[in-house]
């Protein structure tokens, strides 16, 4: 990854998570007229003539409080900083210099870091006024934008790339293809947890206030030379338990990281077992065609006899069971157990999802398949299948051309998907099975 690192830095509800989306042009970072809203430092990337950046969104800072999540934002805030080169000290030219500013400017000169003051909210010439009231801030002279109008971005970008660093070719740390990974589960059951375990420092904030991660945070990690994108989103609860916006749009990017990912850990809390959310969370998964990998987490809580790991067994076969599929894992976030021996699943997974089978093995597949349990017949009428192609993978689809799609029932597809699974494998991935009709002389 690039280290053109940019953190942007200030007060809650200065317009901190619309600049960062409208530099990165993406809509991850939630936006709403709520202070407080961004807890967790997000991570996104830009491109500014020709150099790449990393723009990091921080939580709101405040003074003066100790509740927990204050204290863990600030922590967040001071690690953005450690890690950024440049920072963007955002203030809002609507409101004006506030002792909050003041602080958090002061805390600023500290970290020795290049400081760029920010006034947003300035969205008409006149306006720009406003900015002469940072003067007293003492640093450089304020830029002004509108974050959520795009206006001086351009000048801000131009700035930032005069205090970075000279660069020649940058070495690309992730070599091959990047494995993206959405953590998904109930609120609580650990998420966080586990992809701090796996980088080994606090990226993102753990606490044990359910729901604490709102929105869907990206770690980049490289294991034995294969690079991950790991996606730690919002903890989903049901429907019913969706208080406000935030928490709705907390869900359904929750969902949209899923749809951007490869495949999926589904987090299920080893001492409260499977709930009904958990087989939504997998549905969603199956549906969306993504691989899955079942981590049972907190197993070191939970009783780690024999016969506790094959009751929870039989628990994921009974309630999980149309995604008999996906491999299972115990472990546990806190302590290391069996954290390790992820990665070779995750790299099996991926290779399953990718794995392609020649047509003439595929047919010949078939014809054992075929001798073994013909297709019924339906009202006198016998269903035929002719061959059998595999036009994509990620996930692995077959299209079987036949003489009547609407004859094959649930059943015999599920034969002949078990068929395929025992010959070729394919663990952890759905498969896809397509009828189609052909037209044969004689029918």
């Amino acid at each position: 990854m690039s280290n053109n690192i940019i953190a942007i830095v200030g007060r809650p509800n200065v317009g901190k998570s619309t600049l960062f989306n409208r530099l990165t042009s993406a809509r991850t970072a939630i936006e709403e007229k709520y202070p407080g809203i961004t807890r967790d430092r997000l991570y996104g990337l830009l491109e500014w003539a020709g150099r790449e950046l990393v723009i990091i969104d921080t939580g709101g800072l405040t003074f003066g409080i100790d509740d927990q999540l204050s204290m863990l934002v600030r922590h967040q805030v001071n690690l953005a900083i450690e890690e950024a080169q440049v920072i963007i000290f955002l203030l809002d030219g609507r409101e004006g210099l506030t002792a909050l500013d003041k602080d958090i400017a002061n805390m600023l000169r500290k970290s020795g870091k290049s400081i760029i003051p920010v006034v947003n909210k300035v969205d008409y010439i006149e306006a720009e006024n406003s900015k002469f009231d940072f003067f007293a801030l003492g640093m450089a002279d304020p830029l002004t934008v509108s974050a959520s109008h795009g206006k001086g971005i351009g000048d801000l970008l131009d700035n930032i790339s005069k205090l970075l660093p000279d660069y020649g070719d940058q070495e690309d740390d992730c070599q091959g293809d990047e494995i993206k990974v959405a953590v998904i589960g109930r609120p609580n059951v650990g998420k966080s947890s586990l992809v701090n375990a796996l980088l080994g420092q606090e990226r993102v904030i753990v606490s044990d206030q359910p729901g604490t991660t709102r929105e869907a945070v990206d770690t980049r990690i490289v294991y034995q030379e294969q690079p991950y994108l790991f996606i730690d989103t919002a903890g989903i609860r049901r429907k019913s338990k969706v208080k406000n916006a935030v928490e709705y749009y907390s869900v359904l990017r929750s969902l949209k990281a899923v749809q951007r990912s490869d495949l999926v850990l589904l987090l299920i809390d080893g001492i409260q077992g499977i709930s009904e959310q958990d087989q939504r969370l997998a549905g969603y998964a199956d549906q969306c065609g993504r691989g899955m990998i079942i981590v049972v987490n907190k197993w070191d809580e939970a009783r780690k006899t024999e016969d506790a790991r094959k009751d929870f067994d039989h628990k994921i076969k009974d309630l999980l069971s149309f995604a008999s599929y996906a491999p299972v894992i115990y472990l546990s976030a806190l302590t290391g157990l069996n954290l390790l021996k992820l990665y070779p699943l995750l790299n099996q997974v991926w290779q399953e999802q990718h794995k392609r089978i020649q047509t003439a093995l595929i047919n010949k597949f078939l014809e054992d398949a075929l001798s073994v349990h013909p297709p019924p017949s339906v009202k006198g009428r016998q269903s035929k299948i002719y061959f059998v192609t595999q036009p994509t993978v990620k996930p692995p689809t077959f299209v079987f051309f036949v003489n009547e799609p609407n004859q094959f029932h649930f059943s015999y597809k599920r034969y002949l998907e078990n068929r395929i699974r025992e010959a070729f494998g394919y663990q952890g991935t759905p498969v896809i099975l397509k009828f189609k009709k052909r037209q044969q002389k004689g029918d």
